[in-house]
């Protein structure tokens, strides 16, 4: 099997790195190899956050080359050119114009609208596994969201 490269960016607070934590709890429950890098940079103010994953039947380094990700998220827009040469020819990006705007009942829920997105190219993950690791990730009160979220991001594509 090939390997997989996937590069979510945004601001601090969006849950860039929720989000890609609950990427690679999925991944490793498939039995897939993962590694999963961060950078936080001024994320407490605001500033740009990073955070790849990556995944196989080997891995040995967690981070993805310049130009080698399958697929890019970007959280906010701002983020697009600062990421974007990470993202090989051909490769996927996925914006917030990418999902159902109108349909977000939270703001602080785009990222699992934006994960649902991701996971819908990523035909080698099933869905239930995704709303599993997104119910263990969330308080109660959260789950029902994320999920709902999710669901609308993964049926966006």
């Amino acid at each position: 099997m090939q390997i997989t490269n996937i590069v979510v960016s945004g601001l601090g607070g969006q849950g860039v790195l929720k989000i890609t934590d609950i990427l690679a709890e999925v991944i490793f429950n498939q039995n897939f190899d993962v590694k999963k890098s961060e950078v936080h940079g001024m994320s407490q103010r605001g500033g740009s956050v990073s955070s790849e994953v990556r995944f196989g039947e080997k891995i040995y380094s967690p981070m993805v080359p310049a130009g080698e990700a399958d697929i890019l998220a970007v959280l906010d827009v701002t983020q697009t050119e600062v990421a974007l040469p990470v993202l090989k020819a051909g490769g996927i990006l996925i914006t917030p114009d990418d999902v159902p705007l109108d349909q977000l009942k939270n703001p602080k829920a785009l990222n699992t609208m934006i994960l649902g997105a991701i996971s819908a190219n990523l035909p080698q993950l099933p869905e239930e596994a995704f709303v599993t690791a997104i119910e263990n990730a969330f308080p109660e009160k959260l789950r029902a969201l994320n999920v709902e979220m999710f669901k609308i991001g993964r049926n966006a594509r």
